[in-house]
């Protein structure tokens, strides 16, 4: 559902999609120093909790979920309770993955707040926590009784945050329509101004790019083919943020994996140099970074991908596109296999 002002009725969006008799609101705390008035209207009063997290990627920790989790025990709560999810990135996958664990399983209603969070982590059921090994290494899959989205709650956003999201719009279009690429292309110079959260073609923007993923996820829900494709930019956008301790926004991670990961499918011949121009350039005029941040060691970046849940029999894996609107299905795994070389010279080119 995405619709300006849903905000301001989200207790009935709520109660329609899944009826409980407590509600347990997790919400980012800065979204709700801006919105808790409106966050709180219609929910009942005495059936409903409110717990904040503090915002930063460096919260998604099972220290995080322990806590949200000993504080609905507390309260009282039990399978009658929806959870409902009000943050970016990191809320919805750790505010998931309380709803997939409490209880063994209670209904969680995703309302994402950042642009990234809207078109990425609210869709497709992923929860989980990082460690100090990677991200998201703990989790578990459970999907929303819905994702209810606000674009008005974007006008908030600090710019460096709202063009993060930009970030994942860009990916859907590489991975699955070149039509959408191009309208998304075209909007890119009005959207990463000053003013891009006001754009007339926003809304309809995230509504497609929501859809490009929820239909991979409805053909592999659990990520066994085509969902990897979902992953290009990622194998090296985790890496760099593990080496960089959390302390980036993601979506600028992910611009920066797009580019390496488009410059590794063109040195692997998947795809010809045009792919890996025109992805470049469309990060570029999104106003996102394309180069690798000083002081990230480019050997230990390597090291991390090893890590990562996509590594497979002790070789880091890439969802890689073979042009703009579609991916290579490899070895028929929707990944590839790359070795340190081919992959390191694709860092050292973007550091």
């Amino acid at each position: 559902m995405v619709q300006r002002g849903l905000l301001s009725t989200l207790s009935q969006h709520v109660s329609d999609c899944a009826p409980a008799y407590r509600y347990a609101v997790i919400a980012d705390a800065t979204v709700f120093a801006h919105h808790g008035d409106v966050l709180q209207r219609g929910f009942p009063s005495d059936r409903t909790l409110f717990l904040t997290v503090p915002p930063g990627e460096r919260e998604k920790t099972r220290e995080q979920w322990a806590r949200l989790t000993d504080a609905l025990l507390e309260w009282g709560a039990g399978r009658d309770t929806t959870v409902v999810a009000v943050g970016g990135g990191v809320v919805c996958d750790l505010a998931g993955f309380v709803a997939a664990t409490f209880m063994r399983g209670v209904p969680v209603v995703q309302v994402p707040t950042t642009l990234l969070a809207m078109v990425d982590a609210s869709v497709g059921g992923k929860t989980g926590v990082d460690t100090a090994a990677g991200k998201n290494l703990v989790g578990a899959f459970h999907n929303p009784a819905a994702v209810i989205v606000d674009p008005d709650v974007l006008l908030t956003l600090p710019l460096p945050t709202f063009r993060s999201g930009l970030a994942e719009m860009i990916k859907h279009g590489v991975l699955a329509s070149e039509s959408y690429f191009e309208a998304l292309n075209l909007a890119l110079p009005e959207l990463a101004g000053e003013t891009g959260a006001l754009a007339q073609a926003l809304p309809q923007l995230i509504a497609d790019s929501i859809g490009i993923k929820a239909n991979v996820v409805i053909d592999d829900e659990r990520e066994g083919g085509v969902r990897q494709t979902l992953n290009f930019g990622h194998t090296i956008a985790h890496a760099i943020e593990q080496q960089a301790g959390y302390g980036m926004l993601h979506g600028d991670a992910v611009a920066i994996g797009l580019v390496v990961e488009s410059e590794i499918a063109v040195q692997l011949g998947i795809a010809n140099a045009t792919v890996g121009q025109r992805v470049r350039e469309a990060v570029l005029r999104a106003g996102l970074p394309v180069k690798v941040p000083s002081g990230i060691n480019l050997s230990r970046v390597l090291s991390a991908t090893y890590g990562d849940k996509k590594a497979r029999s002790g070789v880091a894996r890439y969802a890689l596109p073979q042009r703009i609107g579609a991916m290579t299905p490899g070895d028929g795994a929707w990944s590839v296999g790359v070795s340190d070389e081919v992959a390191g010279a694709a860092l050292k080119r973007h550091s």
